[in-house]
C-alpha cells in the first residue's frame, strides 16, 4: 500500500478510508480452481450459496466431481458448462505443486489451457491461492466499478483500460485490486470478490 500511496494521490487521498486490506488467500490445487469457477459471472452471494452446496455435498475434490452425475452437479447450482468445466478440469490432472514453481506468464497459460479457464479465472487463482503480488484481473466487473468511481471517471474502464491505469501500480497490483475490492466494498456495501 505504500507503493500505491507513494505512486498516486487518488490513493494517497484513499488509503485512510480503505483501511487494512483483507488478505483472502487460500490453499492451492483443485478446490481454489473450483472456486473460482463457481464464482464466473455471478454475485458474490450466488457463488457463496453454490459454493456451500458444493461443500455439503462432498464436491470439492477432482474425484468426487469425477464420480458425480450430471443432475448432482445440477442440484448444487452448477450450470452444465460449469459442471463441464470443472470435469475437464478434475480428469486433466494437472501438477498444481509444479504450477506454483512457474512464472506468472506461464501459470497463467497452463490454466487458461484447461477448460473454462479464461485469463480473469487463471488471474484470480494465482492471487488468492498462490499469493502472487503483481496479478491484476482487470476483466473483474467489481475492479472496474471501484476504479471508475474513486477516480471519478464518467465511464467504467473496460479491462484493456483498466491494465494501462495500473501500470504504476506495478510491482503490486495485486495489492491494488485488493484496495479496490475493499473500496468497492465501501462504496456499494457489498462485497465484489469472494
Amino acid at each position: 500500500m505504500a507503493h500505491l500511496v507513494a505512486a498516486c494521490p487518488v490513493w494517497a487521498r484513499m488509503a485512510p478510508e480503505i483501511g487494512p486490506l483483507p488478505l483472502r488467500r487460500r490453499p492451492d490445487g483443485f478446490e481454489a480452481i473450483a472456486s473460482a469457477i463457481v464464482g464466473q459471472q455471478i454475485s458474490v452471494a450466488a457463488a457463496g450459496a453454490i459454493w456451500a452446496r458444493m461443500e455439503a455435498a462432498g464436491l470439492l475434490t477432482p474425484q468426487a466431481i469425477a464420480a458425480a452425475d450430471e443432475d448432482v452437479l445440477r442440484a448444487v447450482g452448477l450450470s452444465r458448462s460449469k459442471a463441464r468445466y470443472l470435469r475437464g478440469i478434475a480428469a486433466a490432472g494437472l501438477d498444481w505443486d509444479g504450477l506454483r514453481a512457474l512464472p506468472d506468464d506461464q501459470a497463467i497459460a497452463t490454466l487458461v489451457a484447461l477448460p473454462g479457464i479464461g485469463v480473469w479465472t487463471a488471474e484470480i487463482y494465482l492471487k488468492f491461492a498462490l499469493g502472487r503480488a503483481d496479478v491484476f484481473a482487470a476483466g473483474d466487473l467489481a475492479l472496474q466499478e471501484a476504479a471508475r468511481m474513486m477516480y471519478g471517471l464518467d465511464a467504467r474502464p473496460g479491462p484493456a483500460a483498466l491494465r494501462q491505469m495500473a501500470e504504476p501500480w506495478r510491482p503490486w497490483r495485486a495489492v491494488a485490486a485488493r484496495g479496490l475490492w475493499a473500496y468497492y466494498r465501501l462504496a456499494k456495501n457489498r462485497e465484489g470478490v469472494r
